[in-house]
């Protein structure tokens, strides 16, 4: 399995380009900018993105979409409770004071179980909203691809529209948590982690967090 990660824009953000080794089939994760980057990193592999799948629709996520998806002829999937996120990018931008591309366009809709197939690599589907109403999660088995559900020693911020910190907690804890042990947490900013640490050592997961 081919993951590469690359940290992009001012936020900080991690896109992932994961493909598989034997087919060069691929999806890229959660482009947030910087384009350029991306496409340089799908070339330098010989990768066939044919999908760009995404885990949310926060502008610093989406930001690179359009570009890769013209360049790649690639298709555009995320949650349907998202699509109001890419219609309002232009607020988006206006809000944040910045702008990383063009307004994207969707193709398709992922829901909870879907299974996407990356050559010989299988994902599943998890929903867990919380973050942002229609977040997703992407279980490759050993390897999960979380967004700004869950981070190394954090969880994703909840006062954005469509945000909800007890709603959060409970997927994480219902969805996530239940996954092995070993299984390694990519995360949408910052560095990767475990399900087994987080279990043990995340502050708002083990009661060592007080919230006000």
């Amino acid at each position: 399995m081919i993951v590469e990660t690359l940290e992009v824009g001012p936020f900080m953000e991690n896109t992932f380009v994961v493909g598989c080794e034997e087919t060069k089939e691929a999806v890229v994760i959660d482009p947030g900018a910087e384009p350029e980057r991306i496409l340089a990193a799908i070339d330098k592999r010989g990768l066939n993105v044919s999908r760009i799948i995404n885990t949310h629709a926060h502008i610093d996520h989406i930001g690179a979409v359009q570009a890769i998806r013209v360049a790649k002829g690639a298709k555009f999937l995320l949650h349907e409770t998202e699509a109001p996120f890419v219609e309002g990018y232009e607020r988006q931008c206006q809000f944040f004071g910045v702008r990383f591309g063009d307004k994207p366009e969707i193709d398709g809709f992922l829901k909870d179980g879907d299974i996407i197939e990356v050559g010989n690599l299988k994902a599943t589907v998890i929903f867990t909203p919380g973050h942002s109403p229609g977040g997703l999660c992407f279980d490759f088995g050993e390897r999960v691809f979380a967004g700004d559900t869950l981070f190394n020693g954090s969880i994703g911020r909840t006062d954005l529209p469509g945000g909800s910190q007890q709603l959060l907690l409970d997927n994480i804890k219902n969805k996530l948590l239940t996954l092995p042990p070993q299984t390694v947490v990519y995360c949408g900013h910052g560095p990767a982690t475990t399900i087994g640490h987080e279990k043990a050592h995340n502050p708002f997961l083990t009661g060592g967090f007080s919230f006000f």
